[in-house]
């Protein structure tokens, strides 16, 4: 398969036997270990798992962030795991928007110029910047907070201007890493009630998180233990399931 081929697609996200190994003093991690399963759009999926399941190496895969070691991964039929540095930093600016814990916006920029910022990068006009930006500050309800610095805005504002920095790209994929993780409880909820929107308007959403009960807010949940899925169903069934989890 050549590097970056579009394949017929039929599915926005395939995992095709993914693996990814660590070689540490003499010893191999198997962050991800033979991983299969295929992700469709308008899905909203949680990919679940405590510390060192291999739940970040999976984000890191899926968010073009990092290269499977073994394995096909296909993003929209793109081949994204024989991508180099500067294809893979492509597919993410066209086809991935990301939401963190920490929110990483820019101090010094305004909410809305924060927002627009993906959107410079991908060399659209200053007019299609605002307009999108504030279309998808809108969408959150956080348009009245355009002007604001970062340190004027509670935790809960900023991640919605983080998801609103995600949506301004008109993605394939918005990819959440434990977006509730900074937020107090409420807050959260109200968090995750945006994801439920968002995926409800026809985006694609996966969310990463340690965290059982923001897992069950997603309509289907994958979870990881030692590099391995140990369950990929419902949320209704998971319940009873992770009654059986010795881990926990």
């Amino acid at each position: 398969m050549e590097r970056g081929n579009l394949q017929e697609i039929t599915h926005l996200i395939e995992f095709k036997d993914i693996c990814k190994y660590y070689e540490t003093a003499g010893d191999t991690v198997k962050a991800n270990d033979h991983l299969n399963f295929t992700i469709d759009d308008g899905e909203f999926v949680a990919i679940v798992g405590k510390s060192g399941s291999g739940k970040s190496t999976a984000m890191n895969i899926i968010g073009a962030l990092d290269v499977p070691t073994s394995g096909t991964y296909l993003l929209g039929g793109e081949n994204v795991g024989q991508m180099d540095d500067d294809e893979l930093a492509d597919i993410r600016n066209r086809r991935i928007g990301f939401i963190f814990q920490q929110y990483n916006l820019l101090p010094k920029l305004s909410a809305l110029e924060n927002v627009e910022l993906p959107l410079l990068y991908a060399g659209k006009s200053f007019k299609e910047r605002r307009e999108r930006a504030l279309a998808a500050m809108e969408r959150v309800e956080i348009a009245d907070k355009a002007d604001f610095l970062p340190n004027q805005l509670s935790g809960g504002q900023q991640q919605r201007i983080s998801i609103a920095r995600a949506l301004a790209g008109n993605p394939s994929l918005i990819l959440a890493d434990e977006p509730t993780g900074a937020l107090d409880s409420r807050t959260g909820r109200e968090v995750l009630g945006y994801f439920k929107e968002i995926n409800d308007a026809g985006n694609t959403v996966v969310l990463i998180t340690h965290d059982n009960s923001i897992a069950m807010e997603a309509n289907r949940i994958i979870r990881l233990l030692d590099g391995k899925i140990i369950y990929d169903g419902k949320p209704d069934d998971y319940e009873e399931f992770t009654k059986t989890l010795k881990e926990d």
